[in-house]
């Protein structure tokens, strides 16, 4: 597929975090972009400012006419969108250039200088680190990010098209589709079990992955996975180490240790020990590009936050509330860690949207171990995502199988007003779903709790 031919693109599933970026980059190239989505958003208003044309019906009638024109017209489709979908079903028919985002992705980024973070968590905030880290020290970066960056406020970033940063999914083995220069793997947690059946399955597409850098390329590994490759950790003996972590007004303080030197006295922001992992991945990658490490250092220390990842919506002394991602148990162990290691000894509610039925059923109890160690638990009905339910798969079978004696099952036109009644200083929402849409509610509530 030659991309200098297209002059429309279409997309199936724009309102997407990782489409509505492509989505971004072919406007800014000067491509005609529309698309369709199920709901209007946050991320669909941003798309339309730009001038993109959007609808929310599945209706072929209301596809712009010029993109129609197959010669023409590339159709983008994230594996959200079923195959019976009535617009998918005519770019089928009339023989339209159908792609996954993936495969587009790895396109627009294999005659790149391609870095690519890959990882069942810590894809999003590896990636936004490196492409703040990369733009700060002067690099000419485009970056497809999985979130939106509190830096550049956006999930997209051009400032040139030399190199590029990019999330390597593993969902759908899409990472399959890139070739990059520089790649990282940060962690091979059991996941997507519906797409790779087992644990084992999903750790050889990881291996997959790892022979996709070039030859000429660089591999970083979270030290103890199961590939090869520069290791790196904490407190250990990896290739590039985090040592010596002190905590000052909520910011950590570290050693970085790497092959050829350290440095004392690196700052970074973000809670959770997971967040310092992301960090450091994020740093060696940079390293590859001879940038001197106090400035690569210094770069970290700006780094604000991703939207929906351990993101504060309120900060006080006696109230808190965090929104985010969260929707795997490993995820949830993380966001306990920086909650409890950051504001110790206070009383936490948390609100947890479970994300497809296929991962609840595949790790119930390891969701309900997770959730019972906060000190209240309210459970959203699960969000189905691509799925169809699951016979017997609920929020209540998952909330029958927590031991605890503080758990609900609401719904969430309620959620106001049960947090508003709580007693807990520490509120988080969490979850893939929809439930980052009642961010604002719930933050109007709490607020009106203080006063």
């Amino acid at each position: 597929m030659d991309l200098n031919k297209i002059h429309n693109v279409y997309f199936l599933g724009i309102g997407g975090i990782g489409m509505s970026s492509l989505a971004r980059y072919f406007k800014f190239i000067g491509k005609n972009v529309a698309g369709y989505d199920k709901v209007s958003t946050e991320i669909t208003d941003g798309l339309a400012d730009l001038g993109i044309d959007l609808h929310f019906e599945e209706d072929v009638d209301k596809i712009p006419r010029g993109f129609k024109d197959k010669e023409a017209t590339l159709v983008v489709y994230t594996p959200a969108v079923p195959k019976m979908h009535q617009e998918y079903v005519y770019f089928s028919a009339n023989g339209f250039e159908i792609q996954k985002r993936a495969a587009v992705l790895g396109i627009i980024t294999k005659d790149t200088y391609c870095f690519a973070v890959a990882g069942t968590h810590g894809k999003t905030t590896t990636s936004a680190i490196l492409a703040h880290i990369l733009k700060e020290t002067g690099t000419p970066i485009t970056a497809f990010l999985g979130g939106v960056s509190e830096n550049f406020n956006s999930n997209f970033l051009i400032e040139g098209n030399e190199y590029t940063v990019v999330e390597a999914d593993e969902f759908d083995r899409s990472f399959l589709h890139l070739s990059p220069m520089v790649a990282c793997i940060t962690s091979i947690d059991a996941d997507h079990l519906d797409i790779y059946g087992n644990e084992n399955e999903m750790k050889k597409t990881f291996i997959e992955f790892s022979k996709k850098v070039k030859p000429q390329g660089k591999l970083f590994v979270k030290n103890g996975l199961p590939i090869q490759g520069t290791t790196f950790g904490i407190e250990d003996n990896s290739d590039f180490s985090i040592r010596n972590i002190t905590i000052t007004n909520s910011t950590y303080l570290f050693d970085l240790v790497t092959p050829t030197e350290t440095i004392n006295g690196v700052m970074f922001s973000k809670p959770g020990k997971h967040n310092l992992l992301n960090a450091l991945a994020a740093l060696a990658m940079a390293t590859t590009l001879g940038t001197p490490l106090s400035r690569l250092a210094r770069a970290l220390a700006s780094f604000k936050g991703i939207k929906r990842r351990f993101s504060y919506q309120i900060n006080e002394k006696d109230l808190i509330y965090i929104d985010d991602y969260a929707h795997h148990p490993t995820e949830i162990d993380a966001v306990y860690e920086a909650v409890t290691s950051t504001h110790p000894n206070k009383r936490i509610t948390v609100v947890f949207q479970p994300h497809l039925f296929s991962r609840t059923k595949d790790f119930a109890l390891d969701f309900s171990k997770s959730l019972a160690r906060f000190d209240e638990i309210i459970l959203l009905d699960i969000y189905p995502a691509r799925e169809e339910p699951i016979e017997g798969i609920t929020a209540n079978w998952l909330l029958d199988m927590i031991d605890h004696g503080h758990k609900q099952k609401v719904v969430k036109q309620d959620l106001p007003e049960i947090l508003r009644a709580s007693r807990s200083q520490v509120f988080l929402t969490l979850g893939a779903g929809d439930i980052g849409q009642e961010v604002n509610s719930i933050k109007k509530a709490l607020s009106e709790k203080v006063c």
